[in-house]
């Protein structure tokens, strides 16, 4: 199965996607480990249950440990669905990355999201990150995959500088709605600052209050449209920028007593978010 490259972030329509992210409590992590784990076969079928026209698969699945065979079936269900198959990695070391790049391009993933794996404000500089990844562009242009590096870890506006100093097409940003509340920055801060170089779109919803004590806040996710998440807004400046990023499903509920009843609760958030989105993105 193979996806035709064609600068997709400008052209087209968004197509409404889950991720691993969506069902990190289903897929299990350490410290959260389900008896029967999410693996990507069930992830696709949810997608396929869902409607849903992307998967974006992370790190946290382990698709790449996957035989020749698991990965040709797995392809073949997705082709058969009409279901794209986003990637998705961790961190900035060209050196881990450039098998990445090629990983995607098996896969007929035009997209190769990665997450910066130093704590926000511990980065290297900018001009340090940029030397780092200059030797990809050529590989990335020569398999036809996007590199989008995700916000949250890096403030938005020296992500936006990295990615202008690079120049290319071929490298952009993974915009979260989120993530960079633990910079901290606010969500319209970020999105006006990466709007224009957005590849992909993390649809995570959240509600920020104030603890009973009036002394600090609390974060904690809710299912889209249940939150201060200003989508509509949101959806405006990308198409302003020009950007036609997939929108991806991602999830934060909150853990109850029992494991299995986290995974029933995210599993209505689920359906409950993206009933939601269908009205901004129709199947």
């Amino acid at each position: 199965m193979t996806f035709h490259h064609d600068n997709a972030h400008t052209r087209g329509r968004m197509k409404l996607g889950i991720g691993t992210y969506t069902y990190m409590w289903s897929i299990g992590f350490p410290g959260a480990s389900p008896k029967r784990p999410m693996g990507p076969a069930c992830l696709l079928r949810k997608a396929i249950e869902l409607g849903a026209s992307v998967v974006q698969m992370g790190p946290n699945i382990g698709l790449d440990l996957l035989g020749k065979s698991e990965i040709r079936a797995l392809l073949d269900q997705a082709s058969a669905a009409n279901i794209e198959i986003e990637y998705g990695t961790r961190g900035l070391d060209a050196s881990q990355l450039r098998p990445q790049i090629l990983f995607a391009s098996r896969l007929g993933s035009s997209l190769l999201r990665t997450v910066p794996e130093f704590e926000p404000g511990c980065g290297p500089p900018i001009r340090a990150i940029a030397a780092q990844l200059r030797p990809l562009l050529p590989v990335l242009e020569e398999h036809r995959v996007r590199l989008a590096i995700e916000n949250g870890n890096i403030p938005a506006l020296e992500l936006a500088a990295l990615v202008s100093c690079l120049n290319s097409p071929w490298i952009g940003v993974t915009l979260d709605t989120a993530n960079s509340l633990a910079i901290p920055e606010g969500t319209r801060q970020v999105v006006q600052a990466l709007a224009k170089y957005t590849f992909s779109f993390h649809v995570k919803d959240f509600v920020v209050r104030r603890a009973w004590h009036r002394m600090g806040f609390v974060v904690e996710g809710t299912p889209a449209g249940k939150g201060q998440m200003d989508l509509p807004w949101i959806l405006e400046q990308l198409q302003l920028a020009g950007s036609v990023p997939n929108p991806i499903l991602e999830l934060w509920p909150p853990e109850q007593n029992e494991l299995e009843a986290t995974i029933a609760l995210e599993e209505s958030w689920v359906k409950e978010s993206i009933q939601y989105l269908r009205q901004y993105f129709p199947a």
